[in-house]
């Protein structure tokens, strides 16, 4: 590993970049049907001269399109053929659901949907990045091999990456450009996540004639949600009840009510007692309404941190450091693909994109974000050498 020698772009490059992520923000790819999305990236790899390919894991998580992988050999030496050692640079195709198609804008330097519903820039903006990366390095090979892993189903709970033969691939370590901050943040930690859903089941009776007769589900579910605590527990925790839904009219008592809740910490220990907890208060609060509850308690994702002198870390500094760019290390709520290389023994670090309010209707991406982040990946890959 080196230091950067903070290389850039050409201004053809960037402006190619600019138009090939307006492109595709307005491929529609929300999860599970990324097909649009991988085929225009599989055309864009292979007219690169790159090999690509599919795997089989749509089998596994249902979407339309299984994740894509391509390689790009390092420079030959006079040591050697070629570097036998490769580094992973991850993006994901798909976006969370389109509350209404994509018209790109670009106003005042920044890119926006016409309409109301996210842009897509999650992950788009990387993806684009990556096919910007792997143009150049197709006509000029780094010293080390690129191993290009573009994901499927990131938005639900990292089913793509979790699909993934983690053991067929070369790298030895890696980056994903997928957190929604300011460029210079590196995410060295990320939470595990557990997801309950408690599925209350009571007894259904007139409500205004029989209401003794019956057992509310709703009510025992409105009491366990009373008892916990939401909300941000403390700096690295968090806890939310994200649906409720039951019932059948107002007339009846409720004879059943389903609830999905989550907890998340920086502390694995820490989310494991939050999640327990939350099984214990929905089982208590379900006895004491006289009501059955049918619990699933899942770890979605394994929570980690990165070492400052871990080598993503170290070469994502000294890209960052070659640009002028001040960098940070942070830790995050949100999880990402990182998770997912982290668990099965691939380090990896999840770089800041520069996107701006991911999942919401005003999700937008400057250009000079965009064009900054394909100047970063091309000097995290040179410092990789």
């Amino acid at each position: 590993m080196r230091a950067a020698t903070g290389v850039c772009a050409s201004a053809e490059e960037k402006q190619r970049l600019c138009d090939e992520f307006a492109r595709l923000c307005e491929i529609e790819s929300p999860s599970l049907s990324e097909r649009g999305m991988a085929d225009a990236v599989a055309t864009e790899l292979r007219t690169s001269g790159l090999e690509v390919e599919e795997d089989e894991s749509a089998s596994e998580t249902g979407a339309d399109a299984g994740n894509l992988i391509a390689r790009i050999p390092g420079a030959p030496s006079r040591a050697q053929a070629a570097s036998d050692r490769f580094v992973l640079l991850c993006a994901h195709l798909d976006t969370v659901p389109l509350a209404a198609p994509v018209e790109v804008a670009l106003e005042n330097g920044s890119y926006r949907n016409r309409n109301e519903a996210i842009l897509g820039a999650d992950n788009k903006a990387a993806v684009a990045v990556l096919l910007g990366l792997a143009r150049r390095l197709s006509r000029e090979p780094a010293a080390v091999g690129v191993e290009l892993v573009f994901t499927t189903c990131e938005e639900l709970a990292l089913q793509g990456a979790k699909a993934i033969d983690c053991a067929a691939l070369r790298s030895d370590y890696g980056f994903v450009f997928d957190h929604a901050s300011p460029i210079g943040e590196l995410i060295v930690a990320a939470p595990t996540y557990y997801r309950l859903e408690a599925r209350f089941r009571g007894q259904a009776a007139h409500a205004g004639i029989r209401p003794e007769a019956g057992r509310n589900a709703i009510a025992a579910a409105a009491a366990a949600i009373a008892e916990l605590e939401l909300g941000r527990l403390d700096e690295e925790t968090t806890a939310n009840v994200g649906t409720i839904a039951g019932g059948s009219s107002a007339n009846v008592v409720a004879e059943c009510c389903n609830v999905e809740l989550e907890a998340r910490s920086l502390d694995h220990d820490r989310a494991t007692a939050v999640a327990t907890r939350m099984l214990d208060t929905v089982g208590a609060a379900a006895t004491d309404g006289d009501c059955d509850v049918e619990t699933i308690l899942s770890e979605q994702f394994r929570g980690y941190r990165l070492q400052r002198g871990s080598p993503p870390v170290v070469a994502a500094t000294a890209a960052l450091e070659a640009l002028g760019i001040e960098q940070s290390q942070i830790g995050t709520g949100g999880g990402s693909d990182a998770n997912v290389f982290v668990a099965a023994g691939l380090p990896c670090l999840n770089v800041a994109n520069g996107t701006a309010h991911n999942h919401q209707p005003d999700e937008s991406v400057t250009v000079a974000a965009l064009e900054t982040m394909l100047d970063v990946a091309i000097g995290i890959v040179a410092a990789c050498e």
